[in-house]
């Protein structure tokens, strides 16, 4: 599942090859993926402007429509992705076609897709009932979101509406490296706990954009959880698996008791 760090590196990918070229061609080829825009719309608003400088809330990617006050909006679900590329792909869902390439929005399972907001109020209301950006939160602010709520800490991590932008992966990884059981409870967390938080998280959100990915290395735990049972990088124990609020969860018994 695309996260912070894969949804900042399709802004690169954006910004590295389309933004200021001039939109000749827009192909729906499944108009599955629009979300309260229609094919004709979409085409009547973009073809011949240009895209302006993308930016990132969390896993929402907005890109400005130079010349108006218009703005496309992507949320990449499970499966979506950016990809700058010359032949196209069975899973490209909306090519955007500039005279030196095609930009594709490509997404296997379809569960989210494309936007077009028609102006700031609406690009505000997509991100109104999103958390703060995981990148630009302060230890401060990480505890004024987080202290006091009667939930895990894990569940509380991947809500887009606590904290935005993490995702399953970064939360496990963020958890283990902070000494942390996925399964504390918010308000158990102490001074001491929140500084390790957050700049286990900082630490993490670094590494992984520089990578446009969570990246699978051995020396993390996102490198060792597929591996069944997989042991801990930092301390050689079997690794646990199971549900933390829903979701799959890799932690270390021993690094991060309950």
């Amino acid at each position: 599942m695309p996260e912070l760090p894969d949804v900042e590196g399709f802004r690169r990918v954006l910004s590295d090859h389309a933004v200021g070229r001039k939109i000749r061609r827009v192909d729906v080829l499944d108009p599955g993926v629009l979300r309260g825009v229609g094919v004709g719309t979409l085409q009547q608003v973009l073809v011949g402007r240009r895209f302006g400088q993308p930016w990132r809330h969390g896993k929402h990617l907005v890109v400005p429509v130079a010349g108006s006050d218009s703005a496309v909006l992507l949320h990449f679900g499970m499966t979506g992705a950016l990809h700058w590329a010359c032949d196209r792909h069975r899973h490209d869902r909306v090519v955007f076609t500039f005279s030196n390439g095609e930009l594709a929005y490509r997404d296997m399972r379809k569960l989210h897709g494309l936007r077009l907001a028609n102006g700031a109020d609406d690009v505000r209301r997509v991100v109104a009932g999103l958390g703060p950006d995981a990148a630009e939160l302060s230890r401060a602010g990480l505890r004024d979101q987080l202290a006091g709520l009667r939930r895990q800490v894990k569940p509380a991590l991947v809500d887009q509406a606590v904290v935005a932008g993490l995702g399953n992966l970064l939360a496990d990884e963020i958890l283990w490296r902070a000494y942390i059981h996925p399964r504390r409870s918010c308000a158990d967390l102490d001074t001491d706990d929140f500084a390790r938080l957050h700049t286990r998280m900082r630490n993490v959100l670094r590494q992984a954009v520089s990578q446009g990915r969570v990246p699978p290395r051995t020396t993390w735990l996102t490198g060792r959880r597929d591996e069944k049972p997989g042991s801990c990088p930092r301390c050689g124990t079997t690794l646990n698996h199971g549900r933390v609020g829903g979701r799959g969860t890799a932690w270390c018994p021993r690094c991060q008791p309950e």
